[in-house]
């Protein structure tokens, strides 16, 4: 490779995304103290961007402008130029974001933000062409018109910038408003219920015409809603709302049929031509999703696609340590020789080149049949393509195809003559060969950061997958992730979680200088997968874990005047804003997800004020529950669950034992949003017993396992039938 002819500081930084700017001729600053000080001594506009590594509009932008020498020497001139991830510093991220949405009624990234030395936004927005155009004034222009206000308007972008920031500390405040009890479960649960029908696609499934996003907070709240309600005729559309959801996804190109895992979203309604970036947080809870929709339909075809899911993940999103890296890009080369990336072109095919592939004639087909008639006409693939001009706006995939299963296998059978069992194996193979020609093409960037929230995510993923599934290698995959988490972002010393670590050299697993602490949604999401990874494996050192980190996140993110918990630490002179999130979205809100967490933390621990702490949370989101709950669906199944009480089912006898194990597997296989499993051993040194005094007086019956079902640790009368234990799990 060529010397490179710019080098700023970002070459010091560990994030892939400010190391992909490194060499940029603009003079990248860090967020940091070095950064504000220039500002401040040199009187001069900061101007923030703010991306992620894998966000297509981001390269954009850095093609057009950030590489420009021209434009990078007036940003050099007139700003301070700072350069974010916004994975590692989701607290900037909120900040900022809000001011944009607030004042340009739309958001998303990059983001460029102009600030005041004392980092007070005045002006803000999301891409700029670099040159003007007929709809849109260029990144050039912008520079210059924001470079002159400074030099003569000072005092009134400085006055400005003050009253933009005294009205968003105004409308982002969540408090409890003098109620202070949770809203009632049943309002909340049908108005969201209501909501919810009323956006669903009946074809097609999801919940907006386009693009559609996966949402797997919606599908969770369903699943839950069908759970209370399973003899109404709201409760049964409520299922199959969220399975034919989640079977036309599966179907669709939103799911990489040949090399597993689902993409970002569709741009279209038929889930069909998706934006092709994969998520490490789409595939843990999308894992999750899968592994309930199988736990209450019993249809193979669900669990199929959580093994999908996790093949994807074990294979190309791990890190030998134990981690999980963040994303795939959704750009790349098409070829060895090319120049420029395209989006999609590692997961599209053309005609042909499937036919070259898949010559083979078939046996017992029709007459002349080849493979790739028979994987053609099953995936949709067309002479000339199969994607919709208008959905390609920049032709990047002209004459190709993104896969997706319009028809059964039993119809694609019956076209050709074959058995259906014959096809499978028949389109297996097609899949095995197709995914050895894609292992040619140049790979999508690997975002290898390791983020501790969504670690979490995959943790349960994995966790729930295991349990669900009866399957022990993937709750030992999510026990290593658990170690890993352990060993690289959490500072025994001080008890609290790390943000985030990297990939090194030679494999190894780096940390910045300065760390970042974590957020609340580190702590949040990795306590769900605690408690997740408790119930999968009964290795009492997980929840002991979570509780440490429970008490911790109350010390550090608890608001008691308004209740419910920051996004954020106080104390840090840098952040403007300390904002609570509220709106479940591609990830439920952390305060949504940790209603639930205390629920059972207070079972695993007695410790009542935690429930206490629970209803204070719905308390503060009460009237954003009652007006829009279809904006936290999350939280309103965190409100149901509240109110019906969590059910500790106690299970007395050897891990080991048989009778144990099947009543074990009674418990995981049944879908209950509201119980809490945990195993009495009689093991009375144990952290359990030492946390929970009463399960000493709980015993086996007739030397059997044997089955409690305890609520607020009143407990039933013994169980030891395997389909009675059944019967009484449901909510």
């Amino acid at each position: 490779p060529s010397v490179p002819r710019h080098t700023n500081r970002l070459i010091n930084e560990k994030s892939p995304y400010l190391l992909q700017h490194a060499h940029n001729p603009v003079d990248w600053y860090p967020w940091g103290q070095e950064a504000f000080d220039k500002a401040k001594t040199e009187n001069k506009v900061i101007f923030l961007s703010v991306g992620y590594s894998t966000c297509h509009w981001c390269h954009v932008m850095e093609e057009e402008s950030f590489k420009s020498k021209e434009i990078g020497e007036i940003m050099n001139e007139h700003f301070v130029c700072i350069k974010v991830d916004r994975e590692e510093r989701p607290d900037v991220d909120k900040v900022y974001m809000t001011f944009v949405q607030a004042t340009s009624g739309g958001g998303g990234w990059p983001m460029s933000v102009w600030l005041t030395p004392d980092l007070k936004p005045f002006a803000g927005g999301t891409y700029f062409p670099p040159e003007d155009g007929v709809h849109r004034v260029g990144f050039r222009t912008v520079l210059l018109r924001i470079a002159e206000q400074w030099k003569e308007n000072k005092d009134a972008l400085l006055e400005s910038s003050q009253r933009i920031l005294e009205a968003l500390q105004h409308t982002s405040e969540i408090r409890v408003q003098g109620q202070e009890s949770p809203p009632p479960a049943k309002e909340v649960m049908d108005t969201c219920f209501q909501q919810l029908s009323r956006s669903y696609d009946e074809d097609y499934g999801g919940f907006s015409k386009s693009p559609k996003f996966p949402t797997p907070v919606n599908l969770n709240f369903l699943f839950t809603y069908w759970a209370l309600h399973q003899t109404t005729p709201e409760g049964a559309r409520a299922l199959q709302m969220a399975l034919h959801t989640l079977k036309m996804m599966a179907h669709g190109g939103i799911r990489d049929h040949i090399g597993q895992g689902f993409h970002r979203y569709s741009t279209d309604q038929h889930w069909h031509v998706p934006h092709f970036e994969k998520m490490l947080y789409d595939q843990g809870q999308l894992a999750v999703m899968y592994s309930r929709a199988f736990q209450i339909s019993g249809d193979e075809f669900f669990a199929d696609v959580v093994r999908d899911i996790l093949l994807y993940v074990s294979r190309d999103l791990s890190d030998q340590a134990g981690g999980f890296y963040s994303a795939e890009d959704a750009d790349s080369y098409p070829t060895t020789t090319s120049g420029e990336k395209r989006e999609g072109a590692f997961y599209v095919w053309a005609a042909e080149e499937l036919r070259d592939l898949l010559p083979d004639p078939v046996k017992g087909a029709t007459e002349g049949t080849t493979l790739g008639d028979v994987f053609m006409h099953h995936y949709g693939v067309e002479e000339a393509g199969n994607v919709d001009p208008m959905k390609d706006p920049h032709q990047e995939l002209k004459g190709k195809n993104v896969l997706i299963a319009h028809g059964s296998p039993e119809l694609t059978a019956a076209r050709f003559g074959l058995e259906p069992v014959w096809l499978s194996a028949l389109l297996q193979e097609c899949q095995q060969r197709l995914s050895s020609a894609r292992a040619q093409r140049p790979r999508p960037h690997l975002d290898t950061k390791m983020v501790a929230a969504w670690n979490g995510l995959m943790i349960s993923g994995f966790a729930q997958a295991g349990a669900a599934l009866a399957e022990q290698g993937y709750v030992s995959r999510a026990a290593q992730a658990a170690a890993f988490l352990k060993t690289h972002l959490f500072d025994p010393d001080s008890g609290r979680l790390l943000r985030s670590c990297y990939r090194g050299k030679d494999n190894s697993v780096e940390q910045s200088t300065v760390p970042i602490q974590g957020f609340l949604e580190d702590y949040v999401f990795v306590i769900q997968a605690l408690f997740d990874l408790y119930e999968a494996s009964l290795e009492q050192g997980w929840l002991e874990w979570a509780l440490h980190l429970q008490h911790m996140q109350d010390k550090l993110f608890w608001d008691p005047k308004g209740f419910a918990y920051f996004s954020t630490e106080a104390g840090d002179p840098s952040l403007l804003l300390r904002l609570k999130d509220d709106q479940d979205g591609a990830e439920p809100t952390p305060n949504s997800i940790t209603v639930i967490n205390l629920l059972r933390a207070a079972c695993y621990s007695g410790h009542m004020d935690w429930v206490e702490k629970a209803g204070k949370i719905l308390a503060a989101f009460s009237e954003r529950l009652q007006k829009i709950p279809i904006t936290l669906p999350e939280m309103v199944r965190a409100t149901a669950v509240f109110h019906h009480t969590l059910k500790q089912v106690i299970v007395c006898g050897d891990p080991q034992g048989e009778d144990t194990k099947e009543m074990l597997h009674c418990v995981r296989s049944v879908f209950s949003p509201n119980k809490v499993l945990m195993v009495a051993d009689g093991d009375s040194t144990g952290f359990l017993y030492h946390q929970l005094p009463f399960l000493a007086s709980l015993e086996r019956k007739d030397g059997k396992a044997t089955a409690y079902i305890c609520s607020n640790f009143t407990c039933s009368l013994p169980v030891t039938s395997v389909q009675e234990l059944r019967g009484m799990l449901s909510p």
